[in-house]
């Protein structure tokens, strides 16, 4: 392997640590650090060490084999999962000491079960749904619900560490769904204490929410995407200095003339109004690039922003270089910090998707590499 190779992911270290202390900073609450989705296409263990590095006070991931990748790697901090399914073995989970959570009486009698075998009470949160619609205990069920949970507590099989929700409309700080999930959170938590429940740990800031509604702190925030450096809330003023720790990059594969009326890429969605010239770009959407990007995202070439003509391939994408021609091997940065080029929620917005979406989604053949430009200098990842 090179210093650079043809088309890879550069992720900076510095930024993530950056991110992670103006997150704990601002909020004065503990912080939990979403790492779920391969920290959301950023590497999910270099990035929970650095996290953990800068002062994450939690983990927090989807699924248990995102639980097992992290203690196998020898992450033994807190560290809540969430997203489970009937017949799910909890054992190893409950051994380790992991944050499991519930949506329902159900979930609760299947740990009840994994308790007897892992030979250890549980930790377990409690999640309610206060109007996403999605995971958590509705409404209807609380009383049950925590109920039960104060059973098993009573009779040693788990402790409750927390009582959680999550918000629909955090990046919309005006639309009225947030007031109502907050007053049904409250809700929420005053009924888990007349069954008997005091969990420590309340929380249902997400990280829109922990930037901009400071009464959803609660005792903690989930920050996800912005301990990326992505906005959570584009359009909406808030003055926090997030640093994007991504940088896609490639090298210009190939440089050609076009002549006025060629037809370029798959079905010729683009046809060259006069003469121009063409570049190659060595990643498509076997690299994660959506093919939604056709025509309408733009790339930066040798320093200059180029739109992507015609569709995207499966390996290669083209670019309309303007009749210019930078050498074979430029440095071509598809997205990243500003500074250097078009941004994640720039190509969120021509392929009118989500930020969160652009980063995930990214990977397949791509390379990943790291570089700390807060203590070796490194750049975050184009070429000078």
């Amino acid at each position: 392997m090179t210093q650079w190779d043809r088309a890879e992911i550069v992720v900076d270290l510095a930024a993530i640590r950056h991110n992670v202390r103006l997150l704990k900073e601002l909020t004065g609450v503990a912080l939990i650090t979403v790492v779920k989705a391969d920290a959301y296409g950023h590497g999910m263990l270099p990035v929970a060490r650095t996290a953990r590095e800068a002062g994450a006070d939690w983990l927090a991931v989807a699924t248990l084999d995102e639980v097992r990748a992290l203690r196998s790697a020898g992450d033994t901090g807190p560290l809540l999962t969430w997203l489970t399914v009937p017949d799910e073995d909890y054992d190893d989970a409950i051994r380790a000491g992991v944050d499991l959570t519930a949506y329902s009486v159900g979930e609760l009698d299947e740990i009840e079960a994994a308790v007897v075998y892992a030979g250890a009470p549980a930790r377990v949160q409690l999640k309610v749904d206060t109007g996403l619609s999605r995971g958590g205990a509705p409404r209807a069920d609380w009383e049950r619900f925590f109920s039960r949970a104060r059973a098993g507590e009573k009779a040693g099989r788990w402790e409750i560490t927390g009582l959680w929700s999550h918000l629909a409309c955090a990046d919309e700080p005006e639309h009225p769904a947030n007031h109502a999930q907050e007053q049904a959170f409250l809700d929420a938590l005053a009924m888990a204490e007349e069954s008997g429940l005091h969990p420590p740990l309340r929380h249902l800031a997400n990280s829109a929410a922990a930037l901009l509604r400071p009464s959803a702190r609660f005792d903690a925030v989930r920050c996800g995407l912005a301990t990326y450096g992505l906005d959570p809330a584009p359009g909406v003023p808030h003055g926090v200095d997030l640093r994007p720790a991504m940088t896609v990059r490639a090298d210009l594969a190939l440089v050609k003339d076009v002549a006025a009326g060629d037809g370029v890429s798959y079905g010729h969605t683009w046809t060259a109004p006069e003469a121009t010239t063409i570049g190659l770009v060595p990643v498509g959407y076997g690299e994660g690039v959506p093919v939604a990007a056709s025509n309408r995202a733009a790339v930066q070439v040798a320093g200059k922003r180029r739109p992507i003509r015609g569709r995207v391939c499966m390996d290669q994408l083209l670019v309309d270089l303007g009749g210019e021609t930078p050498d074979v091997g430029s440095d071509v940065v598809l997205f990243g910090p500003p500074e250097l080029g078009p941004t994640a929620q720039d190509w969120a917005e021509a392929c009118e998707t989500i930020n969160y979406e652009i980063v995930t989604r990214i990977g397949g053949r791509l390379t990943r590499r790291y570089v700390d430009s807060e203590r070796d200098g490194a750049t975050t990842g184009a070429r000078g």
